[in-house]
């Protein structure tokens, strides 16, 4: 069997992504024998023949597939901290149950009610992979609401980082403080940064 059947751009496979390029069960098990592939979980394999940027949000996708990378680890994507999460921060709805997650990456999963989970998400997306991410504004307003468990430094730096940027949208930021109630809690934090 050909290798090049598989694309070198993808790190990440589901079972029906394989299976629409015409693979059977028998032949993705010979391709787990001969290491091009690896099963992650029930649905999910990783492509060992990958050539690209690494990234752990890749893996995101096949545990936690309906997951929206959050708090620190989206701050990380929009430059707004130089804090590095030892994990990946990743919301799911309080309802939803998660199987198996890996011992690396990290995923630390955050649950978050509905109105919370479905408020300001966006795509995240290079060449290939895609995967939800909240926008800046729910990004901040998430990290100002758990500023306790996220640390008060960290808060800071998030939202100062925020003020300093050029696209940054502050009517959107306090419509989302209102809808998470926490915006007497951002009304502090400008006074004092501003």
């Amino acid at each position: 069997m050909k290798q090049l059947e598989l694309s070198n751009k993808v790190k990440i496979f589901s079972i029906d992504d394989l299976k629409k390029l015409g693979l059977s069960h028998y032949k993705i098990n010979r391709l787990v024998e001969k290491k091009v592939i690896k099963k992650l979980n029930r649905k999910f394999y990783e492509n060992l023949q990958y050539v690209g940027d690494e990234s752990d949000l890749f893996y995101v996708y096949a545990y936690v597939p309906k997951g929206i990378v959050c708090l620190m680890s989206a701050a990380r994507m929009y430059h707004l901290t130089t804090f590095q999460p030892e994990g990946v921060d990743v919301a799911i709805e309080r309802k939803m149950k998660i199987a198996t997650l890996p011992e690396w990456p990290q995923i630390h999963l955050h649950y978050f009610n509905q109105l919370r989970f479905e408020t300001g998400i966006s795509r995240y997306s290079d060449a290939v992979h895609e995967i939800s991410v909240y926008n800046t504004e729910k990004t901040v307003v998430d990290i100002i609401s758990f500023r306790n468990k996220i640390g008060i430094e960290e808060t800071k730096e998030v939202l100062t980082n925020y003020l300093k940027r050029a696209d940054r949208n502050i009517n959107q930021l306090y419509r989302y403080a209102e809808i998470m109630q926490c915006r007497s809690t951002l009304d502090t934090y400008l006074q004092v940064l501003l």
